[in-house]
């Protein structure tokens, strides 16, 4: 349980496939014009890696390494097309905001790295789970770039109004260049974090070896003092 809630931490915060590995940039930058469009694509992506990893780390004793690749994208498209017809006969509202980038997954590079890197590694379940957390964490960076974009660039939230009449659209925020700028703060304030708890994590392991130092030294200076007075005590005796 603690290795499947760890793989699960680091998919969504430590390696985070956008936030720190910046893998996915394509649709993360053209589809989180708004939070339901980034929820949208991020939950598309995820159902594509959790079954493309089940999938693959099935057939992974049985896939010529030669061809591996060509086996993944074709075992990945044939998922990307099942969610497009589900979305489209479901969700179709959603289906024609995202457009082309619904089959697009089919080349995510997201998906290709974990199908390489981890599934056609492992046994199912492990490969499952990294699928989940890897999409999950797509998912919560996309969101937090189309909540940043919608609430700045329309002064709304899921289609509510959430900020005063009175405040001006930027509307830059819902063009390319305002996807540019805030995936750039966003990324540059997930380092900031990252570089802040690892210095965290320093001094908590560095603090223990302080401790000892400091307990050992006066070990060896009553150590010292005793051989003194015990050289002095042998020369008075000569």
């Amino acid at each position: 349980m603690n290795r499947y809630l760890r793989q699960l931490k680091e998919g969504i915060l430590d390696q985070n496939p956008t936030l720190v590995q910046l893998l996915g940039m394509c649709p993360t930058l053209a589809t989180t014009t708004s939070l339901e469009n980034a929820f949208g694509m991020g939950m598309a992506a995820t159902a594509v890696l959790i079954c493309s990893n089940v999938f693959i780390s099935l057939l992974r004793k049985f896939i010529p390494r030669q061809v591996r690749i060509a086996a993944y994208i074709v075992i990945v498209s044939g998922f990307v097309t099942a969610v497009e017809l589900l979305m489209r006969a479901y969700l179709y509202p959603l289906y024609q905001a995202l457009g082309l980038f619904i089959p697009l997954i089919v080349v995510n590079c997201i998906i290709l790295a974990r199908a390489e890197a981890f599934a056609s590694k492992n046994k199912v379940l492990p490969s499952a789970m990294d699928g989940l957390s890897m999409g999950l964490g797509f998912t919560f960076a996309l969101c937090i770039l189309g909540t940043v974009r919608e609430l700045l660039g329309s002064g709304s939230l899921l289609g509510y109004r959430v900020l005063p009449e009175s405040y001006p659209d930027m509307v830059v925020f819902l063009l390319p260049p305002g996807a540019f700028l805030t995936l750039g703060f966003v990324i540059a304030a997930v380092q900031k974090l990252r570089g802040m708890s690892e210095e965290r994590r320093r001094r908590r392991s560095a603090a223990p070896a302080d401790t000892a130092a400091g307990a050992t030294a006066p070990v060896a200076a009553d150590g010292a003092h005793s051989a003194g007075e015990a050289d002095g005590a042998g020369r008075k005796e000569d």
